[in-house]
């Protein structure tokens, strides 16, 4: 069942965003999932094997609820707010993909990259633990993830969340134009 025939417009998600962003900041809060994933690991008892996770995980059990509404309301949305149309593309985007094998206007996942029968192949394997590996590791040297730099570091105007930000665009861009075209031809 979806109640939604258009996608979810942007000026309505946009200004939920800002308004989850400024109850945050009220309560004192800073957002960010790698935050959250770290305390849950610290939750489930991480911290008797690896220092890292050793730490007061209750003085951030408030993360593990909001972990847990962000899932909750990526389901809900997915399921009754997705309007079920195809993603749309530019052309020039279309050609691209189009030329790396990849299908335009399926879906955010792609089958040639997130189907069961490519993940499981040494290509696929290699791009999820290269990927893995890449990203926790940004994450860590970074100190925070996307969206915890990117929405909450950068309205707090914090200098090194520009810079991560920056960062971030860079490799995206470098992973975008140099890499993904030689991994995928």
């Amino acid at each position: 069942m979806r109640i939604l025939v258009q996608p979810f417009p942007w000026y309505v998600a946009g200004p939920l965003i800002a308004v989850n962003l400024f109850l945050l900041l009220y309560f004192g809060q800073r957002f960010g999932i790698s935050t959250s994933m770290k305390t849950t690991c610290a939750a489930l008892g991480a911290g008797s094997k690896i220092p890292f996770f050793n730490y007061d995980w209750k003085k951030e059990d408030w993360l593990l609820i909001y972990t847990l509404g962000t899932i909750i309301g990526g389901f809900l949305a997915f399921h009754f707010l997705h309007a079920g149309d195809a993603v749309i593309v530019s052309d020039k985007t279309k050609t691209a993909l189009d030329n790396l094998g990849i299908a335009a206007n399926q879906s955010f996942e792609p089958a040639e990259l997130f189907s069961v029968e490519h993940i499981f192949t040494l290509k696929g394997i290699a791009i999820l633990l290269g990927g893995g590996l890449l990203i926790g590791f940004g994450t860590r040297w970074a100190n925070g993830c996307t969206s915890g730099h990117a929405i909450s570091g950068l309205s707090d105007l914090q200098l090194p969340s520009l810079v991560a930000v920056i960062g971030f665009f860079i490799g995206g861009l470098v992973m975008t134009h140099l890499l993904i075209p030689i991994i995928f031809k």
